[in-house]
């Protein structure tokens, strides 16, 4: 068994598919309109046949609330690994991205934490050798 996708709510998935490959890095591998939303997934560029992350519409309900309280409370709705958060801090930064924590080692993990533009915040994190 593995991780096929992963999803993040966004209230904008045209935002959203901006921010996450035009920022981010990351490239679209998948988009099929589904009436007023699209089916719209984006992948490392390292790892193209790799999890999906699904730019999930906010539509439902229980999403708002959900995802307002998590930024609230300063949680990160999910996490992505980068080989040197130092250095993806400060490439974010020059492009513009709001952080909310900056680089901080916890042991062998140091994790910083952004806002994506889209109503959530994300962590990044890597792990060093232990």
């Amino acid at each position: 068994m593995r991780i096929n996708l992963a999803s993040v709510l966004v209230d904008d998935q045209a935002k959203a598919l901006r921010f996450y490959t035009e920022v981010l890095g990351f490239v679209k591998k998948t988009e099929i309109p589904m009436g007023e939303y699209s089916w719209l997934t984006v992948v490392s560029p390292d790892d193209r046949d790799g999890t999906e992350l699904v730019l999930e519409p906010d539509a439902h309900p229980a999403a708002s609330p959900f995802k307002h309280a998590l930024h609230a409370d300063g949680i990160p709705y999910t996490s992505f690994a980068v080989d040197d958060v130092p250095a993806e801090f400060e490439r974010l930064r020059a492009l513009g991205v709001h952080f909310t924590q900056a680089p901080i080692e916890m042991g062998p993990v140091t994790a910083a934490i952004f806002d994506d533009t889209c109503g959530n915040l994300i962590q990044i994190a890597s792990q060093s050798d232990l």
